[in-house]
């Protein structure tokens, strides 16, 4: 949490949305992959290779963001860049989307995958123009992605009790439980800063949409049931016809309102894109 000067008289707090630490993925991760190692060294066994698998993963992906990040320019333009100036919302552009899995080999060189995951991102940002006055503001995207697709192995590289192998795969994604919100929260607001800030609102909207994801990279197997997996992720989710599910400013219900196809600042249709790059880290229990 920083705490800077941006007007003689107002202060800026920044936090994040989400509070993930990478690091403790990270080591988290690689702390099951030693352990398996370990545990195949002690067995001098064969590597084992599942054909039904629980697979976790963590991924940090870019977002694209969509007409979502062009309203927040908007915002910036309009309502933070006049003066007394106030620094402008980021876009939404990164985060951690966590992820769940069955892989069933039903062939030993093909495998077939299904789960679920949560991708949540945004930003909150809080100003102090003057005593006892506060600005709270909040940006959201959240989304509940399903995949089912394959997988498809490359020949293994063996060596001793180890076993790496290669894969391709990709599939069909259904974005569910859709949701891109922009709350802003005046407190103690007098007239003029009610006037200046637009006054107390919250704005929402939902939609469900199809996508598909592409993925390649690596699949380690132990001598133990636990696997390492890690690839590169490309996932498609453009969200159209976003649908108005809250529209309130100073507790009155604007137009749009619920119900209605969300727009954009120039009226336009509002689109959503919840897909990016992202790298995918995970750990494979076996069955």
């Amino acid at each position: 949490m920083t705490t800077q000067m941006t007007h003689p008289m107002t202060y800026f707090r920044r936090f994040p949305l989400t509070r993930f630490r990478p690091g403790a993925v990270v080591a988290a991760a690689l702390l099951c992959v030693f352990a398996a190692a370990f545990t195949a060294v002690d067995a001098h066994a064969a590597a084992e290779v599942h054909r039904l698998s629980l697979v976790l993963a963590g991924v940090p992906t870019g977002v694209n963001g969509g007409d979502f990040n062009d309203a927040i320019d908007h915002y910036n333009r309009v309502t933070l860049e006049p003066a007394p100036h106030y620094e402008a919302m980021p876009h939404i552009s990164f985060t951690w989307f966590f992820d769940a899995e069955l892989r069933y080999f039903v062939r030993p060189n093909f495998a077939i995958t299904a789960g679920v995951g949560q991708l949540r991102a945004g930003h909150h940002q809080e100003f102090l123009p003057a005593l006892s006055q506060a600005i709270d503001i909040r940006t959201e995207v959240l989304t509940v992605p399903v995949h089912v697709g394959g997988a498809y192995y490359m020949q293994p590289y063996n060596q001793g009790d180890f076993q790496a192998r290669a894969f391709v795969g990709g599939g069909l994604v259904q974005y569910t439980y859709t949701k891109a919100s922009f709350t802003q929260t005046l407190s103690n607001a007098d007239s003029l800063l009610d006037l200046r800030m637009g006054g107390t609102f919250r704005r929402s909207a939902t939609q469900d949409s199809p996508g598909y994801y592409l993925e390649g990279g690596a699949h380690m197997f132990f001598a133990s049931r636990f696997s390492a997996l890690i690839a590169v992720v490309y996932r498609s989710g453009e969200i159209r016809n976003m649908v108005v599910t809250e529209n309130v400013n100073n507790g009155v219900t604007q137009n749009p309102a619920p119900g209605s196809p969300a727009l954009t600042p120039d009226g336009l249709p509002l689109k959503l894109d919840v897909g990016g790059v992202g790298f995918k880290m995970a750990v494979g229990i076996g069955f």
